[in-house]
């Protein structure tokens, strides 16, 4: 089994996940950028990149990038739900 399987099969023995082990892992689980490292989360290219491919991990993001408008309608692009997971100003 594959370590990135490993790590969303049992996110308890989770280490922090580089760039490329994120991008891996949210192709198979959204919750995978949740074990990123915290200037990931912060990161507007790199969650931009994840939320395009699973609109969900936006709750994973950091408070600024939940805040940035066209972050979330990206992630509500490509799920719905996602926009659960914005700032409260963004859903009004």
């Amino acid at each position: 089994q594959s370590r990135i399987a490993l790590l969303v099969s049992s996110p308890i023995s989770a280490r922090p996940m580089n760039r490329q082990e994120v991008l891996e892992a949210v192709r198979q689980n959204s919750s995978a950028l949740q074990y990123a490292i915290a200037p990931l989360k912060a990161d507007r290219q790199f969650v931009l990149e994840v939320v395009r491919q699973n609109g969900c991990a936006l709750s994973y993001a950091s408070d600024t990038l939940k805040a940035d408008r066209e972050l979330v309608l990206e992630a509500v692009r490509q799920n719905g739900r996602a926009l659960q997971y914005a700032a409260d100003p963004l859903k009004a």
